[in-house]
C-alpha cells in the first residue's frame, strides 16, 4: 500500500505535501505582487467557459479550422520523418 501511495504522489507523501506548501507560498507571493487574486482566476475561467458556450457552433467551426491549419504543417512533417526512419531501418 505504501509503495502505491509513493508512486501516486511521486515520493513520500509528507515531503510532497511540504513541497506543495512551499511552492504554493512562492506562487502566491508572485501572484500577489502582480495583483492577481484567486477570485480573478476563477472569474476568468468562468468567462472563458461562457464565451465558448456563447460562441456555440462558431467555436466548432474555428476549432475545425485550427485542426486543418495545423494538419497542413504537422502531417507532411510527420510523413517525412516516418519515411526517413523507414529508409534508415532498411539499410
Amino acid at each position: 500500500m505504501n509503495g502505491a501511495l509513493n508512486r501516486f504522489f511521486g515520493g513520500p507523501p509528507g515531503w510532497v505535501i511540504v513541497r506543495l506548501v512551499i511552492i504554493s507560498l512562492i506562487v502566491g507571493l508572485i501572484f500577489s505582487g502582480l495583483g492577481i487574486h484567486p477570485l480573478d482566476i476563477v472569474r476568468n475561467v468562468q468567462r472563458l467557459i461562457e464565451g465558448i458556450w456563447n460562441m456555440g457552433f462558431a467555436a466548432l467551426q474555428d476549432l475545425f479550422g485550427y485542426f486543418v491549419l495545423g494538419g497542413v504543417v504537422v502531417i507532411p512533417i510527420w510523413l517525412i520523418l516516418r519515411l526517413s526512419k523507414m529508409g534508415r531501418n532498411s539499410q
